[in-house]
């Protein structure tokens, strides 16, 4: 059966560490593997950034599908490899929190949630660099892992893996408050606000950087360039866009701001 591997870095496509991966993963599970790239740019450093995205988009994976992933600003320090089950698919990276949202739906779910320290060298490369586990401990793991190795054998069990303190939505008078989740490529803000929280409330106004959105549009055709809009997305959460342009740039907002969603005013 073909092995499915998904590669998510911050390290952008100019350089060689993709590259380099790859040629380790290849090297160990041979040319009988798939490897996808979901994305090598997550702002350098942005945890939180890569937790969104694997949270978000890794269960369009098949079962089974191992995702390595290396935003990794403690590379070197005493924080651990790790590799998890977790629901149907595995992943492999640094214990930094970047697994938090793909562990919290395990749970909540009552799927698998099995996670290893992946402290044995033998299925390491031989030579490790410091300052690239990347190529030199998580992709011979998702390796390993993508040849047979079973996960408990990668590693020692552990209960304590590092998780992030995630914002959830919270309701206030009117409708929910959250913050902004990310800021993808185009500008696109999007929330923590799922569109299911809000599908009894009628017709809704959007407020974020101080603008009031009225109303949700369905496309980003539905209105003109330059507009600022309000719609869910493909992930399932209300964004905020604005057409043919960046509305990070024109609200001067970021990750982390306030974000509401309250009932329109007649």
């Amino acid at each position: 059966m073909t092995a499915f591997i998904s590669l998510t870095t911050d390290f952008g496509t100019s350089d060689f560490g993709v590259g380099e991966m790859l040629g380790v993963i290849y090297a160990i599970a041979g040319d009988d593997i798939r490897v996808a790239d979901l994305t090598h740019d997550v702002p350098p450093q942005n945890v939180l950034d890569a937790a969104v995205i694997l949270g978000r988009h890794t269960p369009y994976f098949p079962e089974g599908s191992i995702h390595i992933v290396v935003v990794d600003p403690g590379v070197g320090t005493h924080r651990r490899p790790i590799a998890a089950r977790l629901g149907k698919q595995f992943f492999v990276g640094p214990d930094n929190g970047v697994f938090t949202l793909m562990l919290r739906n395990a749970q909540r779910d009552g799927e698998p949630v099995q996670v290893v320290h992946t402290n044995r060298p033998r299925y390491w490369l031989e030579n490790i660099s410091a300052i690239f586990h990347g190529r030199d401990i998580f992709a011979a793991v998702g390796a390993h892992l993508a040849a047979g190795v079973p996960l408990e054998e990668l590693g020692e069990i552990i209960n304590d893996p590092v998780l992030l303190d995630l914002a959830e939505p919270r309701p206030i008078e009117g409708g929910w408050e959250g913050v902004i989740t990310r800021v993808d490529h185009f500008g696109n803000l999007e929330s923590n606000i799922d569109a299911s929280l809000i599908k009894d409330m009628g017709p809704v106004d959007v407020i974020v950087g101080g603008a009031a959105i009225h109303g949700l549009v369905d496309t980003f055709g539905a209105a003109r360039a330059g507009d600022l809009v309000a719609m869910i997305d493909s992930s399932g959460v209300i964004a905020v866009s604005v057409v043919n342009g960046s509305a990070a740039g024109f609200l001067h907002v970021a990750q982390g701001d306030p974000f509401r969603v309250l009932k329109a005013q007649p």
